[in-house]
């Protein structure tokens, strides 16, 4: 053993501090021992060995082009606990595949201004906050005290203490320290659990910040989508008028009913009212736009183009690692390691809590004598704590964490399975819209050349009217459903950037 008389003449401090030594006055090296092998206990984990959810997962993606055979296999999730890991790995400007400058700079105003991701980083901190206050519990706790008091107690009047009869007085300064050994693992068991969650907050917040970036690009292309058929059907209202100004005149010259003259105003005035619900919806498009940037509709306003950007070329094959990005799913992986970290913390209150604890200090009836030799006072001990019975809480509190687990491990589960039918959803209307595209483009053509025909034919008084109003129709019809395809595309294409973490490359 150590000599502790030796230490302290070496450290100049008088002999009488050897008291202070707990296990100083005993014969047996048994209390050293215990007391070591305490130590050696220090941090053991209740938790069951983590083990993620098991997932029957396919190696190919059902609409995948026939070609595409090589997919790879599906790997777990990688969380945000470094640098480059699922937080970090949605690139920094995925939807600067659009090539748009306007939807760049929104893009930039919503990151700074978004509601949405101000909560997420809000959460954030809350549970870096928790990591650090659970952590602090693996280390000594020391505080300082100080009193003074003046009190009389009752009984004999007599009094050699200068009249003060019962009169006492009573000072004290001390330290005092626990420290409570983590024998079983429930305060490292919480640390880990809180750091876990942690790591998920920081995929929440990710996952945030990509659903934004997603929810600004999609009612961006909705904007510009409005914009386009406010275009159309200005156009189009021109070429009514011009319509409606030669049945006019034909009526006028005896070579057109009245009925013609009516339908044609008619055709008119409902093209006035498509213009303004579609205005409407534009300017509805922009409040919407202005509060996901942080802003008052007011304060906020986009010029007028109604020009859609092309959407990026979505590939024939995705390999199935770009989910493993997915913030998301990573976050919920995260949660079932925390769930399981929590199933040991509730483990650990079957099992003693030792705890260390050591005061010292001064105490005195005089206070100009109170910092002397002979008031100085001194404890120093472990102690244990076992509950006995509980009527059951700790089972219960066991259960509990047991049946959260199963239940995040669920959740990642339906996390997973969602991302896939997501990725699937979205891969075949991207497709099949690319397609679509095409062949809308050719029915426009179709339906502008057969209304050319038309008008062509009124004007030599070959048809009635009837037959250009029929050709106008298909054609506004066939232009709206144009603009209508490019707007979904440009939706399903901006959702399967969502779906893959915003990369449609490994």
């Amino acid at each position: 053993m150590i000599d502790w008389t030796h230490a302290m003449h070496e450290k100049g401090l008088p002999v009488r501090w050897h008291a202070l030594h707990p296990f100083a006055d005993l014969k047996s090296p048994w209390p050293v021992a215990s007391l070591v092998l305490a130590l050696g206990l220090t941090g053991c984990s209740m938790a069951p060995t983590y083990q993620r959810p098991a997932l029957d997962v396919p190696a190919t993606f059902k609409e995948a082009t026939p070609s595409a055979t090589e997919w790879g296999v599906w790997q777990p999730a990688r969380h945000g606990a470094t640098p480059g890991d699922a937080a970090a790995a949605v690139p920094a400007s995925w939807w600067s595949l659009y090539g748009d400058a306007t939807l760049n700079r929104l893009q930039d105003q919503a990151e700074a201004g978004s509601p949405g991701v101000e909560q997420a980083v809000a959460r954030l901190r809350a549970a870096q906050a928790a990591v650090a206050s659970s952590r602090a519990g693996l280390f000594p706790t020391l505080g300082a005290s100080g009193s003074a008091s003046r009190a009389r107690a009752g009984g004999s009047t007599g009094s050699s203490n200068g009249g003060s009869a019962g009169i006492n007085n009573s000072y004290s300064l001390g330290l005092t320290a626990s420290w409570e050994l983590d024998l079983w693992g429930r305060l490292s068991g919480q640390v880990a659990a809180d750091q876990l969650s942690a790591q998920a907050s920081r995929d929440d917040l990710s996952a945030a910040r990509l659903s934004s970036q997603a929810t600004v690009a999609q009612t961006y292309f909705a904007l510009r989508a409005a914009e386009a058929q406010m275009q159309l059907l200005q156009d189009s209202l021109q070429a009514y008028l011009q319509s409606w100004q030669v049945t006019q005149n034909r009526y006028r010259a005896g070579v057109a009913s009245s009925a013609d003259v009516a339908q044609a105003e008619s055709q008119y005035k409902s093209t006035q009212a498509q213009l303004l619900e579609a205005r409407t919806t534009r300017a509805q498009y922009e409040h919407a736009l202005a509060a996901l940037l942080g802003l008052a509709p007011a304060q906020f306003s986009l010029p007028v183009t109604g020009q859609l950007p092309a959407p990026p070329q979505v590939p024939g094959m995705l390999a199935s690692t770009l989910l493993e990005q997915r913030p998301d799913i990573a976050a919920a992986e995260r949660r079932v390691a925390a769930a399981n970290a929590q199933v040991g913390v509730a483990r650990s209150a079957y099992f003693p809590a030792l705890t260390l604890s050591a005061a010292g200090g001064y105490r005195s009836s005089t206070l100009s004598h109170l910092l002397s030799a002979p008031n100085l006072f001194w404890s120093l001990g472990p102690a244990m704590a076992l509950s006995l019975f509980d009527g059951g809480a700790r089972s219960a509190a066991v259960e509990s964490a047991r049946a959260a687990l199963d239940l995040a491990g669920a959740t990642y589960k339906q996390t997973v399975l969602t991302a896939l039918q997501e990725v699937e959803d979205n891969l075949v209307a991207a497709t099949h819209l690319a397609q679509e595209q095409q062949v809308q483009t050719e029915a426009v053509a179709a339906a502008q050349k057969a209304l050319d025909v038309a008008n062509n034919q009124y004007k030599a008084g070959t048809v009635a009217y009837l037959n250009v109003l029929s050709a106008q129709t298909t054609v506004l019809s066939a232009q709206n459903s144009l603009i209508s395809v490019q707007n979904r595309r440009l939706a399903a294409t901006n959702t399967l950037l969502k779906n893959v973490a915003g990369r449609l490359e490994p």
